[in-house]
């Protein structure tokens, strides 16, 4: 895979140090720019860029639908997008916790999400051992995070070094692929802090699934989106924070 390179290294163990040839993942600096108005650079993995353009736009509420990206255009690690003028604004923005996911804009307002979607708690306990499975980055480098939507019987997963821009890669392509994310659900490996908790109230997306612990900003950006957050999905175990409805026990 391009997407994994070798790197020499000397490993301790028990007292002993031995040369050995390691994997570690790729990753580059990608440069989105919108309308050559506004630009913004973060670290990521080469691939799936179109996917994230969308995903990122959508994600930082700067356009609504498909139809208002006029153009993506996609060189090497440049991007290039065009959305329709009336909608660009230059937000405020902040460095997100995830600090290679680069800057997004600021929480301002928060719509609740209506949706009366469901999922069986023991799907939820099967997807992240699939997550995992799938996975291929992470297993040969240990080096990304991983994240999945789920849409019918649709599974799809992307890997990245940022767990916002794995996320930003998943919901673009459940829009560029016609999915209803207000029956959709999104598990991932990662905290859910509120910059990553927004991008799913922003997406319409009722359920957020991780591996991983919310934080209390998350928590309170759920209950504000009506997002369904599960966290510590490990084994045969998780707990659910907000809405405990969306989850069939």
């Amino acid at each position: 895979m391009k997407q994994i390179m070798e790197e020499k290294a000397q490993n301790y163990k028990n007292g002993k140090i031995t040369d050995v040839t390691e994997n570690v993942v790729k990753d580059s600096t990608i440069t989105l720019t919108i309308n050559d108005k506004i630009k913004r650079s973060l670290s990521a993995i080469e691939d799936s860029l179109k996917e994230f353009a969308v995903g990122y736009l959508f994600n930082e509420n700067m356009v609504k639908t498909l139809e208002d990206i006029e153009k993506i255009e996609i060189d090497g690690n440049k991007i290039n997008v065009e959305i329709n003028d009336t909608l660009l604004k230059t937000k405020e923005t902040v460095l997100c916790s995830d600090s290679s996911g680069g800057w997004r804009s600021k929480i301002n307002n928060i719509e609740p999400i209506n949706s009366n979607f469901q999922v069986k708690s023991d799907e939820l306990i099967g997807r992240i051992e699939e997550l995992k499975n799938n996975a291929q980055i992470w297993q040969a480098t240990g080096g990304t995070h991983v994240a999945g939507i789920v849409y019918k019987d649709n599974f799809i997963v992307k890997e990245d070094v940022s767990r916002h821009v794995a996320v930003d890669k998943v919901i673009g392509y459940g829009i560029l692929h016609d999915y209803d994310l207000s029956n959709c659900y999104v598990i991932y490996s990662g905290r859910m802090p509120a910059d990553m908790v927004i991008k799913i109230v922003r997406a319409g997306i009722p359920v957020l699934a991780s591996n991983a612990a919310p934080a209390y900003s998350g928590c309170e950006t759920a209950k504000k989106g009506n997002v369904t957050l599960v966290g510590f999905l490990r084994g045969q175990r998780f707990n659910v924070y907000n809405n405990k409805n969306r989850i069939i026990f």
